[in-house]
């Protein structure tokens, strides 16, 4: 690109980066800023002024463009990137979306007594692996495994850090080099294009196929059994469902021709849960313990999604294969980490309780939670955003779905109540751009140009949030 003379005379006039620190020593806003910061900042600065002037066309005057060379505007450019920069990468936001376990958004919430000991737990020394009563270096495990086992009725138990990684560490340490038999219709493809067959294949397992997509007999795993089998795979469709024409085996089948042929049997149950939701108005999921009852050898689900805790991958079922999966070296890699641990104990705790883990675990609250106590804080949202008093501002309170998300209950359809805005003069689409740039950021969903909040997934405390950000956009508007 050719550069006028005009353009090479404002470069001329660009300021050097000594010059700039110089002249922010005096600004206050910079005093508690590291200088490494404040350099990037100022280079950023004079790259985004220099690439303006060049990009302009060649026949402007220099009058036209001379203003960006201003001091006061390259400080206050300067300050905005340095604010960018210090400002955390991840962020607290609003979930206006009604999806409960939204895995883009950081699944679970977790409950206020667990951020307690989580709290205490990472900012003091602990006893992570160490014995209290002999003094001598202790299991990290033991940490939660009594009450794993005492919640779910397993022999054992113990916990990595994530789902993925309890099926990796199972399967590597049962069946490598074997054969593990799963029914077609059970071949799960999870969140980031996560595939049961793609991990069977890391962890040396060798995947055998029975029966088809929609119909598996038990006579389809009996066939295919023969020397070389090594595991009997049961995987939970929890994030999708075949409905219609369909067949599949049950566990107690499953766990009975596994006894027959000396082969173990586990469980993929994905997002397990230790609560049967069916009894709350839900869609009936399978629940460890029925799993466990049912004498499947080995259990694997999240500490998250339906569970309510943080990300974790909860390993249960009879000691003596639970105690060769300890062995593996691979279980070091994949280990669980004291806050998590700390976390997780808290949760699982709760369980002891039903009715009190359904209160102060945020998901299965929100699940749970009764349509007129969800309809009375869209009616207070709704009243809060008319007090605006602008009449481009349209406000409806309706009645829509939510969702469980995180691959949980797929065909459940949660009865919720919304509020949905207009503002006449904006579309949709950059209303939520303002609210997605709010700080906080509220993430809500847009149906028939109407920017929607469902008020399933936003705390009591959110909404004086919502209010400030949609009054500034009118503002701003």
């Amino acid at each position: 690109m050719e550069i006028s003379e005009i353009q090479q005379n404002l470069l001329r006039k660009l300021p050097s980066v000594d010059y700039m620190l110089e002249i922010v020593k005096t600004d206050e806003f910079f005093i508690d800023i590291p200088k490494s910061v404040i350099v990037d900042s100022i280079r950023r600065t004079i790259e985004n002024v220099r690439n303006q002037i060049i990009n302009k066309s060649g026949d402007i005057t220099e009058k036209e463009i001379s203003g960006i060379l201003e001091i006061t505007k390259i400080i206050e450019s300067v300050k905005n990137i340095a604010f960018n920069i210090l400002d955390p990468n991840l962020k607290r936001i609003v979930n206006a979306t009604g999806v409960v376990v939204h895995t883009n958004l950081g699944r679970s919430l977790i409950s206020s007594d667990a951020i307690e000991q989580l709290t205490l737990i990472s900012s003091r020394y602990s006893n992570l692996e160490f014995n209290l009563e002999t003094g001598k270096r202790g299991s990290r495990y033991s940490a939660v495994d009594e009450v794993i086992c005492e919640i779910t009725g397993a022999e054992a138990s113990m916990v990595v850090n994530n789902n993925a990684a309890a099926v990796l560490l199972c399967l590597e340490t049962i069946s490598a080099g074997k054969e593990v038999i799963v029914s077609r219709g059970e071949l799960v493809e999870i969140g980031g294009s996560f595939r049961i067959p793609d991990v069977m294949a890391k962890s040396g397992g060798i995947l055998k196929e029975v029966g088809s997509t929609n119909r598996t007999h038990v006579r389809d795993y009996e066939g295919a059994i023969d020397n070389e089998t090594g595991l009997l795979l049961k995987v939970h469709t929890s994030n999708y469902s075949i409905v219609g024409f369909t067949a599949s085996v049950s566990l107690k089948d499953l766990v009975t021709l596994g006894k027959r042929y000396h082969i173990p049997v586990m469980e993929d149950l994905g997002s397990g849960t230790f609560i049967d939701f069916s009894r709350y108005g839900l869609v009936k999921e399978p629940t460890v313990q029925e799993s466990v009852q049912a004498g499947v050898d080995i259990i694997t689900f999240s500490g998250d999604k339906l569970l309510g805790g943080p990300q974790a991958g909860i390993i249960v079922g009879k000691k003596r294969i639970i105690d060769e999966i300890k062995k593996n070296p691979l279980t070091r890699a994949l280990r669980i980490d004291k806050m998590t641990l700390a976390a997780l104990e808290n949760t699982l705790k709760l369980y002891r309780d039903e009715e009190k883990a359904l209160n102060k675990i945020p998901t299965l609250k929100m699940l749970t939670m009764p349509f007129n106590v969800i309809e009375a804080k869209a009616d207070q949202l709704g009243k809060m955003l008319e007090s605006i008093n602008d009449p481009r501002l349209e406000v409806m309170l309706l009645d829509l779905s939510s969702k469980t998300g995180g691959g949980s209950l797929p065909i459940m359809d949660l009865p919720s109540k919304c509020v949905g805005i207009r503002i006449r003069g904006m579309s949709a689409n950059v209303i939520e751009k303002f609210m997605r740039n709010n700080m906080p950021p509220v993430i809500g969903r847009i149906e028939d140009d109407i920017f929607i909040m469902d008020l399933r997934t936003i705390q009591e405390d959110e909404l004086s949030i919502i209010e400030k950000s949609i009054d500034c956009i009118l503002k701003k508007g």
